[in-house]
């Protein structure tokens, strides 16, 4: 493919490596203008989206709050389910915090918001490199990679991030009286992003097997026959980022993992014959 990529051809002839540059450079260039567009937005309308949006994980109204405990009456668990809802009180330790968050805020909402063109700037560039043949297993590319980052992302906002708060804001090391103080600002904000982003990526396994599959790297027996080690590490993660030892909750966090892993899995064994399928028409 690397080989494919630098002797690519356009309408004008072939391209070379400073050629390639730019290009690249253009398309860097778009997808920034892209996330400042949506970054200018998001911060004329700063007030609006951090209380509704970016403050919605610790605040007691959060609609996740009320879904979980519904969830688990429905499920006749009683509150097994049920958060305690959180009110955390944040602060800053300097004149400019706010402002500065505010930034952050726009430029993370921007970079997510624009998350599909970005991507898609990002084919546009590789895209002249790949065979036709190559081109036709890339159908809706665009589309299920931004489905499962805004998937993941969408999962680490109304379900992870609540927990993880709702853990860290109750936990007491010891029964004694310890002074708490109040959390800054941008310690919330990174945990957040870090939440957000984190699942949106997490969320692209299945998008990743299909990559380390068809470049011969990992095979669907080889997926098979670490499933037992793979339960074990996701019901590792889903122990430390539940707020409690129950079972029901480390249940909730573990089924999309796991189901994650079975998608890869799925799409490792649908490449993996169309690729058996290719090799023995090219030998016949």
């Amino acid at each position: 493919m690397t080989e494919g990529f630098f002797n690519r051809r356009n309408i004008r002839g072939e391209m070379s490596f400073v050629d390639h540059l730019e290009a690249l450079r253009w398309h860097i260039i778009r997808s920034i203008i892209a996330i400042l567009i949506l970054a200018v937005i998001i911060f004329i309308k700063i007030q609006w989206v951090f209380d509704n949006i970016i403050a919605g994980p610790i605040n007691p109204n959060f609609v996740s709050y009320t879904a979980f405990c519904r969830f688990s009456h429905f499920l006749h668990l009683g509150d097994a389910l049920c958060l305690p809802p959180v009110k955390v009180d944040l602060q800053t330790t300097s004149f400019g915090g706010q402002f500065l968050s505010s930034f952050t805020i726009a430029f993370v909402g921007g970079f997510i918001g624009a998350f599909p063109y970005i991507f898609w700037e990002f084919w546009r560039f590789i895209k002249p490199a790949l065979r036709t043949k190559e081109l036709k297993n890339t159908r809706f590319a665009i589309f299920w990679v931004s489905f499962f980052f805004f998937t993941g992302a969408a999962f680490g906002y109304l379900v992870l991030a609540p927990f993880t708060f709702n853990f860290l804001a109750s936990f007491n090391i010891s029964n004694m009286s310890i002074m708490i103080t109040k959390p800054t600002l941008s310690d919330y904000l990174d945990n957040l992003t870090n939440i957000i982003l984190g699942c949106g990526i997490a969320f692209e396994l299945p998008v990743l097997a299909f990559v380390l599959t068809k470049i011969g790297l990992i095979t669907p027996s080889f997926l098979r026959k670490t499933r037992k080690y793979a339960i074990v590490v996701i019901l590792i993660i889903a122990a430390f980022i539940t707020p409690s030892p129950d079972w029901v909750s480390q249940t909730l966090v573990f089924i999309p993992l796991m189901a994650l892993y079975e998608i890869g899995v799925l799409v490792s064994a649908r490449v993996y014959k169309d690729e058996q399928k290719r090799e023995k028409e090219e030998w016949s």
